[in-house]
């Protein structure tokens, strides 16, 4: 496994999540598979972690890493099984979007 992380992104090998950095929030993180939360720059690493662990395929109970799933989904107030689902989830175009590097930004919402 490897995450790449720097000042304001994360990405990971084995999936097509994110995390960044909020806007004008130094200490604020979103990440593309829990929408609408705002995790620290640690708890970001961690659901990172999952989500580049749930895109390596089947991550089950029996998996020997499951110990380990179970707590990280437990630091981010999840269940195992239910982080393991939303990590394995695509991530919304919407959200695609708002990670490409080479967008060019809304000039009418910019005036």
């Amino acid at each position: 496994m490897n995450l790449r992380i720097n000042d304001t992104m994360m990405t990971g090998d084995h999936t097509d999540h994110t995390a960044r950095q909020v806007p004008g929030c130094q200490h604020e993180w979103e990440v593309s598979w829990l929408p609408g939360k705002t995790l620290d720059r640690n708890t970001a690493i961690t659901a990172m972690i999952l989500a580049d662990i749930a895109g390596r395929g089947d991550m089950s109970a029996g998996h020997r890493l499951w110990p380990h799933i179970q707590g990280w989904a437990a630091e981010l107030g999840l269940t195992g099984p239910e982080a393991v689902a939303a990590a394995s989830q695509p991530p919304s175009d919407v959200n695609r979007e708002h990670e490409q590097p080479d967008r060019q930004p809304d000039r009418e919402a910019a005036d």
